[in-house]
């Protein structure tokens, strides 16, 4: 035996087994050390707002993001925010984004991009420490040369050729309760989850939200912007809801009349109904 080692308890003395011996060599931690890597890079998904401007205005984005919340301090839970200006017409100068970023901190949200921004405003943007996501540019449309179509001729009429079917959505199960702090989020799927949504906890999807227990918490549906999202829970007490990013909260309580009834949440133009899953629409 190796001076300074124990055998390892579960290898009999007499064993034929190649013997197993714990050392206490002081190299093993550095190398140990020297093997683990100081910076590791992965794919990471991370939810963020999308916060369209159709103003530029502090006020008035000021005004409107406290309609908003209503007041509410924590609405907003230090999220990520990605400012998507492909509605206004903006021009170098004219956007204050040192003040935007502030104003949004104010309402604990955290400015990290800006999206649709042309490439005359990518300094400044940059210049405030914030990402550009604009995508690929478009291809310039190149001009055709009109050709006459010639004349229609009788065709024979033929079956319809069979064209792919979409894939099928995919579907995310959670089967354990959703606990405070927690946030799941399915990417491109629906979201299932068999057990409790408790306060403090955020679900998201991109597509529907099927809750078969109390939901709690928040609780948002259709996030890459599908409007047809909806959410369905066994019984309502969230904090807030949302379908593609049309919020409603209940800080003044659920309605009455769902309350213990199974309900269905979904979006109507620009408005946010809460229905019982067998009331009429």
């Amino acid at each position: 035996m190796p001076a300074g080692a124990e055998r390892f308890e579960n290898t009999p003395p007499n064993s034929n087994e190649p013997e197993v011996f714990l050392t206490e060599d002081p190299g093993t931690e550095q190398f140990m050390q020297k093997a683990r890597k100081p910076i590791e890079i992965k794919i990471s998904t991370v939810v963020a707002i999308s916060a369209i401007l159709h103003e530029t205005d502090p006020a008035a984005l000021d005004q409107a993001l406290l309609a908003m919340t209503g007041g509410v301090s924590d609405f907003f839970e230090d999220e990520f925010a990605v400012i998507d200006v492909a509605a206004l017409d903006a021009s170098p100068g004219k956007i204050d984004w040192a003040a935007l970023v502030v104003l949004f901190k104010r309402y604990r949200l955290n400015a990290v991009a800006v999206r649709n921004a042309p490439e005359p405003l990518h300094a400044e943007i940059a210049a405030q420490g914030l990402s550009i996501d604009g995508g690929a540019p478009r291809p310039a449309a190149e001009a055709v040369p009109a050709v006459e179509a010639p004349a229609p001729q009788p065709v024979a009429v033929a079956a319809a050729a069979a064209t792919p079917s979409p894939p099928a959505a995919t579907t995310m199960i959670i089967d354990t309760p959703v606990r405070a702090g927690q946030r799941i989020y399915a990417r491109g799927a629906d979201l299932v989850i068999m057990a409790a949504v408790n306060n403090g906890a955020e679900i998201i999807a991109d597509g529907s939200i099927h809750v078969y227990a109390p939901l709690r918490g928040r609780a948002l549906a259709g996030a890459s912007g599908n409007t047809n999202a909806r959410i369905f829970a066994a019984s309502l007490e969230a904090e807030l809801v949302s379908i593609a990013g049309v919020y409603r909260t209940f800080e003044n309580g659920h309605p009455a009349e769902l309350a213990q009834q199974q309900v269905q949440v979904r979006l109507s133009g620009d408005r946010i109904d809460v229905l019982a899953i067998n009331g009429k629409a």
